[in-house]
């Protein structure tokens, strides 16, 4: 399973893209359980953006979501940290 992360926006309104490949991965399972919870929690990207907050775009495989610093649900703020880690 492929997963990207593209964050945009922030204070210095950069951008920054990661990816992460699960398939040989030791955590492959629960990252890919944890990405399927992400993807299928809310898409509260529909909420009034933050001043200087984040916006991401979630892609794992074919599908796609986009979401909004703060309303990310729990699983979704820990799929998004543990990918941009990921080249950190």
């Amino acid at each position: 399973m492929l997963i990207t992360v593209t964050r945009t926006g922030g204070f210095a309104g950069g951008e920054q893209t990661a990816s992460l490949e699960t398939e040989c991965r030791s955590d492959r399972l629960e990252l890919e359980q944890l990405a399927e919870r992400a993807l299928s929690g809310e898409s509260p990207a529909e909420q009034e953006p933050v001043p200087d907050g984040f916006s991401y775009v979630v892609r794992v495989d074919s599908k796609l979501v986009e979401l909004q610093d703060p309303y990310l649900t729990e699983d979704q703020r820990q799929l998004i940290d543990i990918v941009l880690a990921a080249v950190a």
